[in-house]
This record gives structure tokens, sequence and C-alpha cells, in this order.
């Protein structure tokens, strides 16, 4: 059976890198968190900024539950017609781990790629799409890991990549586990 992979981390740590190396080596699918937050934006008529899409992202979970990104997602990934193993960006929350697993049992891997503050939040600040701030990039680090629990699923994560070296170095660590788990 296919496997469900969620590549999760703090902002800049390097996920999205190895999520867009991942999918074009291997041709993989993806689905993508982020799309439920802008869809509602436009909806809204809300301007894509840091300040509405956590407001958006907040106010969905508490309106609908803090697994509804997960919901969403797994009736997306219920529908693909893919024999490929199947990429997931921007899994954030336990809730949303938890309801992965039990969808998807022992089919749902993590990779959590970690950085250091230090490392991401220049790295955020270089950052040619959405570039933060490290004031901005702390505060929405803070409320990721106190109002998500984004905390549980790196710390559940099956396998972790140290992203403090070069990009060529990350897409490499990306690969070989990307081999272990599709033994």
């Amino acid at each position: 059976m296919k496997k469900i992979i969620a590549i999760v981390g703090l902002p800049g740590s390097g996920k999205t890198e190895v999520i867009e190396h991942l999918q074009k080596k291997y041709h993989l699918p993806k689905v993508y968190f982020g799309e439920v937050t802008f869809d509602e934006l436009k909806k809204r008529q809300l301007e894509i900024n840091e300040k509405n899409e956590r407001m958006v992202r907040e106010d969905l979970r508490q309106k609908f539950g803090n697994d509804y990104y997960a919901r969403k997602m797994i009736e997306k990934i219920k529908k693909l017609n893919s024999q490929n193993n199947i990429l997931v960006e921007s899994l954030y929350s336990w809730p949303e781990y938890l309801s992965f697993k039990k969808a998807f049992k022992n089919n749902f891997i993590i990779i959590a790629v970690f950085a250091s503050p230090k490392t991401r939040y220049a790295r955020l600040l270089k950052r040619k799409v959405r570039p933060l701030t490290p004031e901005i990039t702390q505060s929405r680090d803070y409320a990721q890991i106190e109002n998500l629990s984004q905390g549980g699923p790196i710390a559940m994560a099956d396998y972790t990549i140290i992203n403090e070296g070069s990009k060529k170095e990350l897409l490499k660590n990306a690969e070989k586990i990307y081999q272990k788990i599709n033994l």
C-alpha cells in the first residue's frame, strides 16, 4: 500500500525544499494544508498576509475543530487515484497527526526537518516569497507551538533531518530517508 508521508518542521526549517525535491524526483503527488487557508482567504476577500493567514487558521480550527484541516486533506487523499506515495505539506497540530494516524495507520510516515531558530530566522528574512522578519517568525513559532501543539508531530517523527548545512546536504539526506521508506 502507498505511504502517506508528512514533512513537518517549523517555518524556515527546509520542509518545502524537501517536499519539492521529492515530488519532482519521484513524481509524487502532494496535498497542501495551506490550500484550505488560501481558499478561505479568497472566500472572505482578505489579503494574503501573515496576520490574515493566522486569523483564518485559528478561526477555522475554533469553528470546526482542531482536526478540521486534517479531515479536509484525508478526504482529498482518499479521492486521489494514485499508486504512488503521497506527500503531505503543512501538517501542524497534534489533532491532525492523530487523525492521519487513525486514517492511515502504519502507512502514515512523518519526516521532521529541524533547523535552529537562528538558522531559520535568517532564511526566512531572505526568502523571496512571503519573507518574514525574525520578530514575525518568532511570533509564528510561538503561536504554532502553543495554539496548534506543533511540537507533537515533530516529536513523533519517524525520521528527522537536521538542516544546518547546505541545500545539497538536505536533499541528499531526504533522498536517503525516502529510499528507506520505499523499501
